[in-house]
């Protein structure tokens, strides 16, 4: 079954291709950050797929793009990638930005449990075009924690972190490398600025709770009932491995080491 990182790379080679002009495999190569030799492995993918795939006298491979907009599902075929999409990846936002194009191209009636986080497909679906372009983009409307402010952001995102929960990117006005919770990103705005603080690129580690390493790490011990547990894995589905049940206690226990407390005092406090 394809991992969430695939599915969204297939989507993305099926627009490129379906783009003018045709592309050799080279350009496939850089636009998908991957060798020749498994851009052919995609190739044969999208043939296996269905997909009417094309060379020309180049060499260079197109998909032509058919009348209304592109891919298109029957009720049947939309369904069973629905519910492929949701069954591979029930947490990860990314699930968002393949279920609006499910949508998008079949007759399915749209769902608005499987919408209400739309936004957040396009966002990631943005974000990550900024990455391949190396373009500077600006994240309107970010709700901080850290200042409980709502304000624009120019950033140059360059990754993000498990499940797509947080976006890795450096913010040119403080001149730091940060994470931002795609949850609390308003919408993205390309700005046609190319990067210009690439070599001062960072991974940032983030914790369970999506908070990035700021110099000190503070060691964890909770216990929690089954509501408890099953409420807090529903929000922070990344603590689910750090979790054991203690049978004696009838009670589940978090032990692992966090970059913030923040979750846990609020936690505390309700």
């Amino acid at each position: 079954m394809l991992n969430q990182h695939k599915i969204l790379r297939v989507f993305q080679l099926i627009t490129y291709l379906q783009e003018k002009p045709n592309k050799a495999v080279g350009q496939l190569a850089t636009f998908l950050e991957t060798t020749e030799r498994t851009v052919y492995r995609y190739l044969d993918l999208l043939r296996e797929c269905g997909f009417d795939l094309h060379k020309d006298a180049n060499q260079r491979f197109y998909i032509e793009k058919e009348d209304g907009d592109g891919i298109h599902f029957s009720n049947e075929e939309a369904q069973f990638l629905k519910e492929l999409v949701l069954s591979a990846g029930k947490h990860s936002k990314l699930k968002d930005v393949v279920l609006s194009k499910i949508y998008t191209g079949s007759e399915l009636s749209l769902v608005a449990g499987h919408l209400i986080h739309a936004k957040n497909g396009k966002i990631i679906e943005r974000l990550t075009r900024a990455m391949m372009n190396k373009e500077q983009v600006t994240l309107k409307k970010y709700q901080s924690i850290n200042t409980e402010t709502i304000s624009d952001r120019v950033v140059e995102p360059f990754g993000f972190t498990e499940n797509y929960q947080t976006v890795m990117a450096f913010e040119p006005a403080s001149k730091k490398n940060k994470t931002y919770n795609i949850d609390r990103i308003g919408s993205v705005e390309f700005s046609a600025q190319s990067f210009q603080f690439d070599s001062q690129h960072e991974q940032q580690v983030t914790d369970v709770f999506g908070f990035a390493y700021a110099g000190q790490k503070f060691p964890v011990q909770l216990e929690m009932s089954m509501k408890e547990y099953l409420l807090l894995k529903d929000q922070y589905p990344l603590i689910a491995p750090f979790v054991k049940y203690m049978s004696g206690k009838d009670k589940y226990v978090l032990e692992v080491e966090v970059n913030d407390l923040r979750v846990l005092e609020q936690l505390i406090i309700s």
